[in-house]
């Protein structure tokens, strides 16, 4: 979550400050807070650079809460079923930045779409602006799930900054964005609310990591039934 992420900061920032202040009455070296504010800025950089920040990643997960874990699932979840109920392939999810690594997943992780069945979509126009659409509403599903569970959310500026690349080359202005946004997130919950029940026990379903097909079938299973 990015308040833990800024949380990290703030506690490493203080600590190295506190070092300074009170070095002289510790006898402690000068060069030592230095050193280690040049270790942090390096291992940041390198990390950054070339590891697509998985390293921060994971401090950041060791250092989650339990409900910023649990946010986590609800979040996923939310884009699993808005992109189940639009037919869009899945093809992995996880829940933790360790999970990710040993997946070798790029990026920070979360649900992993099979992609290569876009190629068609781009021939007709008009399957193209609506397969944008909705991936705009999945991408906005994990907002939405957590507002369901939470009345709040505190995740998503990823999937906010995907949702602006993905829709800005067709939106002409900032407020035709911000519209879309709002009616994709508008879509999204209703979707959840709809399938609240399938919902919830798919989040169940993936606390217990369970493989995708076994996701699916227990939302085509409760959907139907519902």
């Amino acid at each position: 979550m990015q308040q833990t992420g800024l949380n990290i900061l703030a506690i490493s920032i203080f600590t190295i400050t506190l070092s300074v202040l009170l070095g002289p009455l510790l006898n402690i070296s000068p060069y030592i807070p230095a050193g280690g504010t040049f270790i942090i800025l390096s291992l940041i950089t390198v990390d950054t650079l070339n590891w697509q920040n998985k390293g921060v990643n994971l401090l950041i997960n060791i250092f989650a809460s339990a409900e910023q874990k649990e946010r986590v699932i609800y979040h996923e979840a939310g884009h699993f079923l808005t992109a189940h109920l639009f037919n869009i392939p899945i093809k992995d999810y996880t829940l933790t930045a360790w999970e990710t690594l040993k997946k070798r997943s790029g990026g920070t992780g979360g649900v992993i779409f099979e992609t290569n069945f876009l190629e068609d979509k781009t021939k007709d126009i008009r399957e193209f602006n609506l397969m944008i659409d909705r991936f705009g509403v999945v991408l906005m599903g994990g907002i939405a799930a957590e507002k369901f569970k939470y009345k709040n959310s505190e995740g998503g500026q990823e999937d906010l900054v995907k949702f602006t690349e993905i829709h800005a080359p067709i939106t002409l202005t900032n407020s035709n964005l911000e519209m879309r946004k709002r009616l994709a997130i508008l879509q999204a919950t209703t979707m959840i609310e709809t399938h609240s029940e399938a919902y919830l026990e798919l989040v169940e379903f993936m606390r217990q990591r369970k493989s995708v097909e076994e996701c699916q079938d227990l939302l085509d299973q409760a959907i139907v039934s519902s």
